[in-house]
């Protein structure tokens, strides 16, 4: 696991710092006013979904791999809803916000959600 103050992106580790404490204003605050976000490529809504996935369920990241930049993680993400997956994330980031976010399963390794990713 990669300890949160490690990741490289400042505003993708406000993001996960903010989702593991369940802090929604904090989590908002990472957040470009206009943030859109999708969970595996289906557009969703942001706030329906940060409710339902990561404060009423008590969402958590652990992440275990991230890109260059720390703009693409994979984690496992585990909540009440669901359990534990091994998750990918994208973000997207205006002016130190995040403007856009993806979310979804990562599947089986090797993982390449932007070709990062060393191979075994």
């Amino acid at each position: 696991m990669i300890a949160t103050s490690e990741l490289v992106d400042p505003a993708v580790r406000a993001f996960v710092e903010a989702l593991n404490a369940n802090d929604k204003a904090a989590l908002d605050a990472t957040m470009t006013v206009t943030a859109t976000m999708s969970d595996d490529g289906t557009p969703r809504l942001l706030g329906e979904w940060l409710q339902q996935e990561v404060f009423d369920a008590r969402g958590r990241m652990d992440v275990t791999l991230q890109s260059p930049d720390g703009r693409d993680l994979i984690a496992d993400y585990s909540n009440e809803r669901w359990g534990t997956m091994t998750t990918r994330w994208h973000f997207e980031v205006l002016d130190h916000r995040i403007s856009h976010f993806d979310t979804g399963q990562a599947g089986q390794p090797p993982y390449e959600p932007g070709g990062w990713l060393p191979q075994p």
